[in-house]
């Protein structure tokens, strides 16, 4: 068994400690804006559509709603903040890709890959004219995506694409002695400040008539679906026609969903604003979002001020499957990503990590999002994401409403939309198969990608796990 470049170079453990020495266990994205506050739900209040949830899934609905029709009357109750969770903490890819990928896509939807796949370019070309034509300040670089080679059998998985770079094209754009090879796709992804996103997408979501509630925790849903939907707060209640949910990572409504999707924790970690000396180190002038290709990978993009932000690798399961904020700190995961970071540019020993933190995915056996609709079509949902919700939460919204007109449209034709995921077993079989799959997929980063028996079987049956 082989060994990966981020152990065969790992730095001294002084420059790990010295630059997680001051860090703050804190959202770098969510400390960097100004975040107004909605009331709670207080009452009984009825409305032609109620979302639940004040991600970007909910937002993206909450908004194409009113832009469809300005004179519906929508209510979107959030939990706690608005962008508190996942839209919040993300790293701020914003890809066109709606199946977590071309080979996860191509895979399960051969037939309507390409057509997908513009679905996806289309969807992105929406978000980038939604926050020209609303002014939103998200700090939005239409930039791409460059994902690199760190071990040599990695190469030849990028020779034959489009975009592709050897090592000394690759080295020109960003210079890291860990980058041997790599596929630029310039067009297929936008960086954005995700917590920005996310007060913006509210603040034109409210300028357009949307009510939002805070701290305004869904307890049940009522109603059979032969009338109007009920949604029961602790302090009031919303009467609705229609009904979007978009919950992700937390436990659905519908327990038909309970087992679909599973929480697995990211961590990430934030850098210093880098001089001018420093980022001429590096180049990267061209800003592109950077994806090494293990099955642990590593994601990392410059922000606004010329940050780094560096996550990924570790992708931990906690048994029960339960969202807890103790599950985020975990200084083993920062530790091994501050390690990871300098041995990828050596040349910043001495840069400081200002934030280190961690959000849960909705992950599910599929890595893309699922639809549905319940009580007689007038409830919706979109859930799954597994880490590219960013861009893909647009088009959730727009099927999630498609459903609830009740009309076929392509979005609601496609197999992709009418397909349902594989579920994950109940405890304790969940907990052991991830634990078992992070095993595998670990084995297969130090066997030149080669995935095992047990990889495979899954792949056969649907339940295929890749980056």
């Amino acid at each position: 068994m082989g060994t990966t470049v981020f152990e065969r170079r790992r730095p001294a453990q002084s420059v790990i400690d010295r630059s997680l020495s001051d860090t703050a266990f804190g959202v770098f994205w969510l400390d960097d804006v100004e975040r107004p506050k909605h009331p709670s739900l207080t009452g009984s209040v009825r409305a032609d559509l109620a979302i639940v949830g004040g991600g970007y899934a909910g937002l993206w609905t909450a908004v194409r709603a009113k832009e469809r029709d300005p004179e519906r009357r929508v209510v979107l109750l959030e939990a706690s903040r608005v962008a508190w969770a996942a839209s919040g903490r993300n790293g701020g890819f914003c890809e066109a890709s709606l199946t977590h990928g071309h080979e996860n896509g191509l895979t399960r939807w051969p037939e309507e890959i390409d057509r997908l796949e513009e679905l996806g370019l289309e969807n992105l070309d929406g978000i980038e004219q939604t926050v020209e034509r609303y002014g939103m300040q998200a700090d939005f670089e239409r930039t791409g995506q460059l994902a690199v080679a760190v071990e040599p059998h990695q190469v030849e998985w990028y020779r034959d694409e489009e975009g592709f770079l050897d090592r000394e094209a690759v080295q020109a754009e960003v210079h890291s002695d860990t980058f041997l090879a790599g596929a630029w796709e310039k067009d297929a992804c936008a960086l954005v400040h995700p917590a920005k996103l996310g007060m913006e997408l509210a603040r034109v979501a409210v300028e357009l008539g949307v009510e939002i509630h805070e701290h305004s925790l869904v307890r049940r849903v009522e109603g059979d679906g032969s009338s109007a939907i009920t949604l029961v707060t602790e302090h009031g209640s919303v009467t609705a026609d229609a009904v979007a949910l978009a919950t992700n990572v937390f436990p659905s409504l519908l327990k038909r969903n309970r087992l679909m999707t599973v929480p697995v924790y990211d961590y990430v970690l934030m850098t210093e604003p880098l001089s001018e000396a420093q980022l001429a180190s590096i180049g990267w002038s061209n800003r592109q979002g950077l994806a090494d290709s293990a099955n642990q990978f590593h994601y990392y993009r410059l922000t606004a001020d010329n940050r780094i932000l560096f996550g990924g690798y570790d992708a931990v399961y906690h048994y029960g499957g339960k969202v807890r904020p103790e599950y985020e700190d975990r200084m083993e995961s920062h530790r091994k990503l501050a390690s990871h970071f300098f041995t990828t540019f050596p040349q910043l020993e001495g840069l400081h990590f200002t934030h280190r933190w961690a959000g849960a995915i909705d992950s599910s056996s599929r890595f893309c999002a699922f639809f549905g609709t319940a009580r007689t079509g007038r409830v919706s949902y979109a859930t799954g994401f597994t880490g590219l919700g960013v861009g893909a939460a647009r088009f959730a919204a727009d099927v999630m409403l498609d459903k609830l007109s009740g009309e076929k449209t392509e979005r609601t034709e496609l197999q992709m939309v009418r397909e349902k995921p594989i579920p994950f077993p109940p405890e304790p079989a969940a907990s052991i198969g991830v634990n078992l799959v992070r095993a595998a997929m670990n084995q297969a980063d130090h066997n030149e990608g080669k995935r095992n028996l047990f990889l495979k079987t899954l792949d056969a049956v649907g339940m295929g796990f890749d980056s």
